[in-house]
């Protein structure tokens, strides 16, 4: 499921409220799981064990926090469909558009041919979060209830329905909140699978690849018209990476990363000789040339992409839902998590449209599983090209990812296939675009002149030498 293929929020789809929903989590897949909730529910409650504030400030509870996040497209559009305004007020928050000119995506050995017409929208997680919670806490039935602990699911005597769930309150208090729906957006440290076990059920199927990824990240300081952006991830046999995001506060904000333990150190001499190693040198001329506002170097790991397959069980308990990376979560350096989550609350507003409650885990999962499936397949199939990365090979051929690889080196030079690859990476259209007559055409065909369609690719990274 992509932007293209499911149709758009529309909150008057949902004639009225009935009911109390609790959310656990207080994560970008629990706010806009709540917001979405807002129309069905008469009240909708929210529980978070950090203490949220109106601060714009990384919770402890999201340690990935102080690193790059982007909203790709198919998030982008439905965010703003959800929260109508929330991209003006990004960007009035001191958050950068940064449009293909300004940013580069060095892949398969060069960077891509870009346009203007392909862009996003930037800034740090704290600011994405604050925005999107801001805007759920102006809903008059819904309550963010901070610091609050998940204890347990409340359930019915032969655990097929949950009721509710037992919390420490800001007090410490054990409290018991019954409800009609309960949504655990908690993560990767969801419990859900060991509670189903633990009643009886089957635990749903776990795939995992591991990749074992590393992450540094800093913040230097930025000239407050350059929105430069730099893309480039690690790939075979390339370890390590980086990427440069223009963000508020007329800063950058610089990671670097390395996989199967190639990790970057935190220490800024170490830190500087990493980016040394990369096939281009602009990372470390923007370090030599742009001071850090501070020398603290955030550092992050990540063992393994994990998808757990919900939708493959016969037996679920009603008035459960699982959602976000507690369902699945992604190397992040592919940037796909928020995007993901949004368009999985797309999925839950349109089950939720259709008026039946009971079965309504199996109708959200079965639709869920098709929003992951294509960020999964992409994710994956980058990271088995590593021949330390353990793992299963998804639905595809080396025959398919060959094309891939191919029509990416097309895209160096053809604005045409790269827009086009844009658009399924960014998630507004599904993988199948790119195997359509035309496209098939410019890949496997002759190749073309390198052309450009109305603007000027600018400079790209500067290589180094050999």
């Amino acid at each position: 499921m992509t932007l293209a293929t499911v149709p758009r929020y529309d909150g008057d789809r949902i004639a009225s409220r009935k009911g109390h929903a609790v959310v656990i989590g207080a994560s970008m897949a629990g706010l806009f799981t709540t917001r979405v909730l807002a129309d069905a529910f008469d009240e909708v409650t929210v529980i978070e064990r950090d203490q949220l504030t109106a601060e714009i400030e990384t919770r402890p509870g999201v340690p990935q926090g102080k690193h790059v996040h982007v909203l790709l497209e198919g998030g982008r559009a439905t965010i703003e469909d959800l929260f109508p305004g929330f991209c003006d007020e990004l960007l009035d928050a001191g958050g950068v558009i940064a449009n293909g000119e300004e940013f580069k995506v060095f892949v398969q050995g060069d960077t891509l041919v870009t346009t203007d017409r392909q862009s996003l929208h930037l800034s740090t997680r704290a600011l994405y979060e604050h925005l999107v919670r801001r805007h759920v806490d102006s809903f008059d039935n819904v309550s963010l209830r901070s610091p609050c602990r998940f204890v347990d699911y409340v359930a019915n005597e032969d655990a097929t329905a949950v009721k509710g769930v037992v919390i420490r309150n800001k007090h410490s208090e054990r409290e018991i909140l019954a409800a009609d729906l309960v949504v655990d957006a908690t993560g990767r440290t969801s419990r859900t699978p060991a509670w189903l076990e633990k009643r009886g059920y089957d635990p749903p199927p776990l795939e995992e690849v591991t990749i074992d990824i590393g992450y540094a990240s800093t913040f230097i300081e930025r000239p407050a018209d350059d929105h430069l952006g730099i893309s480039m991830e690690a790939e075979t046999p390339r370890t390590r990476g980086a990427f440069v995001f223009p963000v508020e506060g007329n800063r950058w904000l610089l990671n670097l990363h390395g996989v199967h333990g190639d990790y970057p150190p935190t220490d800024p001499e170490g830190f500087r000789e990493f980016s040394t190693s990369l096939p281009t040198t602009t990372v470390t001329d923007l370090l030599d040339e742009h001071p850090m506002t501070d020398e603290n170097i955030a550092f992050y790991p990540f063992r393994s992409n994990r998808r757990y397959r919900y939708e493959a069980l016969e037996r679920f308990p009603e008035g459960l839902i699982v959602i976000g990376d507690a369902i699945a979560s992604f190397n992040p350096v592919n940037g796909q998590g928020m995007s993901v989550a949004a368009l999985e609350a797309l999925a839950l507003h349109h089950v939720l449209a259709g008026g039946e409650r009971d079965g309504m885990a199996h109708r959200f999962f079965e639709a869920a599983s098709d929003v992951v499936d294509i960020a999964w397949d992409l994710t994956i199939g980058a990271d088995l090209e590593f021949p330390q990365t353990e793992g299963s090979l998804p639905r595809r051929t080396a025959i398919f990812d060959w094309y891939l690889n191919r029509l990416t080196r097309r895209a160096h030079t053809d604005v045409w296939l790269s827009n086009r690859m844009w658009t399924v990476f960014m998630l507004e259209q599904p993988p199948s675009v790119l195997f359509r007559p035309r496209v098939i055409w410019r890949v496997l065909g002759p190749a073309r002149r390198p052309r450009r369609e109305k603007s000027s690719q600018g400079e790209p990274p500067r290589d180094r030498p050999p």
